[in-house]
Parts: structure tokens; sequence; C-alpha cells
């Protein structure tokens, strides 16, 4: 059997970043930049105002503290505005946040440093204003160029876009960008046992759960899936939905890669390109299929493929197949984070396989804590549903007691599980 990080090492070694795209702005979301962004300009382009006040000299007021002086209000302007008056000794100009800075102007006073509001109770012009408070030189005064200057690289190739990077960008100007684009994994369950949701269900059968859980952890990782639908237990059949995904970029199947003699997926797959059947040191996920198909479009089509029982299929995706996607997407990291905490229940490992168990993970009083879900069994789906982590036994321990410390890969790390 292979250990989990021979057999990541193995498939991960066929996968790198895929071609760009230019896309709009929004469309970047959560992908990588293929290429650096400059600036075209200067952010601010000019020095504006970063409160509602006055725009003064600053020699006008550097005494205010001991005897505020009283300026002359020869105009306002606005965001959106640019003043064409000059700022001289003894004259201030009305400014709101974000207008430009006046000519002659170095030193922007908020309203509520001056007699402002004293004026209007009295019902008194704004023609003329008093300065109670000396400010240092260039008090709210936003310099051109403070955030961004022309030529600068803003945004080096690799970043991945958040909201923060596509206000960068629109702030630029820019309405689109080159990013490397989202992997296309084409889904297949196979199996005569299978009914797609939604019809009725025969004797003997069972729903297919494996194409959703599978296209959601693709959509999850960051890819976009392509559901095949179910291979039935036949050559043919399997042929034709393998020439269907021809054109992605990784297909992902789910069971027929075990040892039971209808498990015909082996066959089909060994006909049609290099591929690998593994054992790994893991539990749940043991049966795994990995290797390179045949395909018209002038490169081979990555597949791996996935154990049929629910949680295994899902956790070996997890193990293996969301690295890969990311990997596509040109993501350096590629691995959940892991926490230290102590276990609530004991884990037992029966056949000295690495256990992944399901569990609930909490935060109390500064320690994390892992709870078992229930049983553990690979067609136990909801018992993952109910986790959002995964405890790790080692493979040469029997158990892990309720108490010891045991790492988890954090399935889920959001605001309710850190709190």
């Amino acid at each position: 059997m292979l250990e989990v990080e021979e057999a990541f090492a193995r498939i991960l070694a066929h996968f790198s970043p895929l071609d760009s795209v230019e896309l709009p702005v929004l469309e970047c979301l959560g992908l990588a930049l293929a290429e650096d962004i400059t600036s075209p300009l200067d952010l601010p382009p000019l020095a504006n105002s970063a409160m509602d006040g006055y725009a003064v000299l600053h020699a006008d007021i550097a005494g205010a503290g001991e005897t505020p002086p009283t300026l002359s209000v020869i105009s306002a302007v606005a965001a959106g505005q640019v003043s064409e008056d000059t700022v001289a000794e003894g004259k201030a100009i009305r400014i709101m946040t974000g207008a430009p800075v006046p000519n002659g102007a170095d030193t922007v006073v908020p309203f509520e440093e001056t007699d402002e509001i004293d004026r209007r109770r009295r019902g008194e012009p704004l023609d003329e204003i008093v300065i109670h408070k000396a400010l240092p030189l260039g008090s709210n005064v936003r310099p051109a160029g403070e955030d961004v200057s022309a030529g600068e690289l803003v945004l080096p190739a690799g970043t991945i876009v958040r909201a923060a990077e596509a206000g960068v960008m629109a702030s630029l100007g820019l309405t689109t960008a080159r990013v490397i684009r989202r992997p296309v994994v084409a889904v297949l369950s196979t199996g005569d046992e299978l009914t797609p949701a939604g019809e009725s269900l025969s004797p003997g059968h069972i729903y297919d759960s494996n194409s959703s859980s599978v296209a959601a952890a693709v959509i999850a990782a960051g890819g976009t899936p392509r559901i095949i639908g179910i291979a039935r237990d036949t050559l043919e059949d399997l042929h034709r939905c393998i020439d269907e995904a021809a054109d992605a970029d990784l297909l992902v199947t789910s069971a027929g890669v075990s040892k039971g003699d209808y498990d015909m997926v082996k066959d089909v797959l060994e006909q049609r390109g290099d591929m690998n059947f593994w054992s790994v040191r893991m539990r749940p996920a043991k049966p795994l299929a990995f290797g390179l198909l045949r395909s018209e479009r002038g490169r081979p089509l990555p597949l791996l493929g996935l154990p049929g029982n629910p949680v295994s299929a899902l956790l070996a995706f997890e193990m293996f197949g969301r690295p890969a996607v990311r990997r596509m997407l040109g993501r350096d990291l590629l691995a959940r984070p892991v926490v230290e905490g102590v276990l609530t229940a004991p884990i037992f490992n029966s056949d000295g396989r690495r256990v992944y168990a399901r569990v609930e993970v909490e935060r109390r009083d500064g320690t994390w804590f892992a709870n078992p879900t229930g049983p553990q069994g690979s067609n136990i789906l909801t018992s993952l549903s109910r986790a959002n982590g995964l405890a790790i036994c080692p493979a040469d321990l029997p158990r892990k007691e309720a108490g010891q410390a045991v790492k988890i890969i954090m399935l889920d790390w959001n605001e309710e599980v850190a709190q």
C-alpha cells in the first residue's frame, strides 16, 4: 500500500497552473492574476482633502491656539470639482472630503475646529471663519500618489483576487484582468445500482450522491464541475461517458476501482491510457486510481478514480482532487489548515491504516476539542455532514484515547469555529 504522502506526490506531479483568460473584474474573484498589474496613474491623481473643512495656509493658523485667526472665505469646492481660486495669506476655501486641495493651500482645518457651527446658529454668513486650533503642516491633506504612483507595481502575478483587489483594479480604471482560468472537472459516477436524484427509486437501487458531493467539492475548491452522469456497468457506456469528458482538465470517477466482479472501470481505463491502481494506507478511501488517458485534444486527460462509498469518495477527493484543482488554479497553498486539539472520544484503528475520523471541532477556553460525529463507516455520509474537521490517528497506533492530543485537518475555517 502507498502512504498518503506518496500517492499525493505522484498525483500532484502531473498538475501545473492552467492557461490564462481575460475576464471582467468581478468574475476574477478567487482566481490568481496571470500577469503583473502596474498603475497607469497616481492615486489619488491630485492632492485631496481627508475631511470636510477649510483649505488654508499653515502659516495663517500656526498661532491659532493662542490667538485664533479670522480668515476670509473666498469660495467653496466639493468632491468632483476643481477650484479655480488660489488660497493666499488670510484666505480660506471651504472644502469637502475628497475634493482636490486648491492651489496655495497646504493644510485642511476640520469644521469642528472652527466657529462654523456657532455662525450657522446665529444665522451669520460663512464669508469668514475663525480657526480655533493650530494643526501640523499638511494635516488632512492626502498627497497625490499617496496610495499608488504611476508605473508602480500594484498587484503582482499570482495575487488571488479578493474584494480588495477588485476595488484596487477598479480604482485604476480597469474593467478586466488576465487570470489563470478555472479548471473544468468532469464528474462521473459508475454503477448499475445508481439512480439520479429526482427519479423514482427501484428495488435494489440507491440514489447517486457522489455526483453532487464531488461536484460541490469541485466548486468549493475553485473549479467548474461538469457532471457527466452515471455510467452503467458496460464497456460501451463507460467508453461513451469518458468520451464526453475528453476536453475537461480532469476527470473524476467514483466506484469501479476496487476488486469486485463488476469493477469494469479498471478495464476501460487500462485500455485508454496509462493507469495506476493503488491501495492507500488510509481509512476511509483505501482504493484509488490515477493515470493519464489518451485524448484526441492532443494532451492526455488526467483521471482520478475515487472509491464508490460516499464518504470514501468525498474524502479521497479532499486529499487528492482538491489539491490538484488548486494547483491548476495557480495556488501555492494546497493543504487545509491543521490545528492540535483534544479528543473527547476514542478513535479506533483496526488494520494499520491512517484514520481520518470525522469530528466536530469547537474551541473552549483557548483549546480546540474534537468531538467524533458518530459511526465512522464509509457509507455514513451524514457523519461527514456534521463534521468540520478530520482528526488523525496515525497508522502505527491501534487507537487514540479520549483526552489525548490529536492533529485535526480543518475542513471549515470560519468565524463560528474560530471564536
